[in-house]
């Protein structure tokens, strides 16, 4: 989790952090995409992949070489998806300040998808905080929060 303390054009104090999300958070808009095959589909699936990759290498023939290439691109196609699935999740991303002499305290918060666009997102609230005072603009994924 990632933390920085900006101070805002209008003299508020802005803490902006961002925080991985391991489980997808139940949101509305989402409904139909919530039901899944669980986990025993997910190791079903792989562990008939594994069985079936095992079946070809152990019972090939003597006379038959197989390429060390063939074996690199059989890795790279397993662990394609875990690769995948780490570097996409979602990050929350709050900014919230508690006010100031006659400004009201505020929460912003949105989720962003993947690591490298969290960071940059964080970045954007960060420069829109110090030149505009607040952390949203037009496309930006942070909502307010009451």
């Amino acid at each position: 989790m990632a933390t920085r303390t900006v101070a805002g054009v209008d003299g508020r104090m802005w803490t902006v952090r961002r925080k991985i999300e391991w489980s997808l958070p139940a949101t509305g808009d989402d409904f139909e995409h919530d039901v899944d095959g669980g986990r025993g589909a997910a190791v079903l699936i792989l562990s008939a992949l594994f069985v079936f990759w095992l079946i070809i290498i152990v019972w090939r023939p003597e006379g038959v070489h197989i390429p060390w290439f063939l074996y690199a691109v059989g890795i790279a196609v397993v662990l394609f998806f875990p690769i995948r699935w780490l570097l996409r999740r979602p990050y929350t991303i709050v900014a919230e300040t508690a006010g100031g002499y006659d400004l009201p305290a505020e929460r912003w918060t949105g989720l962003v998808r993947g690591g490298s666009k969290a960071r940059e997102e964080v970045r954007i609230v960060i420069r829109r905080i110090r030149t505009h005072g607040t952390p949203g603009y037009a496309d930006s994924p942070l909502q307010p929060v009451n």
